[in-house]
């Protein structure tokens, strides 16, 4: 048996808004045509989120509704500026196969380098874009069973890919 993460980084968001604060921060017209072009991407993959777990900002809940998954989403504000271990903690907690952990940078890229086996062959892994995307399997029965360093890469996307910029 194995399971499978789909780490993704919230698509562009707005700097020049009247939101009050940074997690009421919106997404861009960018980043709205980059998460729908996202939800196309994944939902013509061979597997699909049975869950997503999200950051409570106001960019991470965007970014899900613009990709329209048919996984439910559970947002949280322990995952708003996670760090590696948070992340870490939240997936050996998960309960279904599948999982779409949707957050913010740093944490996100440093917890995608800890969990790969070998990180993919994409020039932008290292700075983990907005709206980038990691597929990852694990040979494991159950999310408690993950250790670092043990992902295979499935796939890696960054928006600007799918929408041919």
């Amino acid at each position: 048996m194995t399971r499978t993460l789909f780490l993704t980084r919230h698509a562009k968001s707005a700097w020049n808004t009247d939101a009050p604060s940074d997690h009421a921060r919106p997404l861009n017209t960018r980043g709205q045509r980059s998460a729908e072009a996202l939800g196309h991407w994944l939902r013509a993959l061979p597997i699909q989120p049975d869950q997503v777990i999200s950051s409570s900002a106001q960019r991470t809940r965007e970014t899900y509704d613009l990709m329209g998954l048919s996984a439910p989403a559970t947002f949280s504000e322990r995952l708003y500026h996670a760090t590696p271990e948070i992340l870490f903690d939240t997936l050996r907690n998960a309960e279904v196969p599948s999982v779409m952990l949707l957050g913010h940078n740093p944490g996100l890229m440093q917890f995608a380098h800890q969990i790969v086996k070998h990180p993919p062959a994409h020039s932008r892994f290292e700075d983990y874009p907005t709206g980038a995307t990691l597929v990852l399997e694990f040979p494991i029965d159950d999310w408690t069973s993950l250790q670092p360093g043990t992902g295979r890469v499935l796939d890696f996307v960054v928006p600007r890919e799918l929408l041919g910029e």
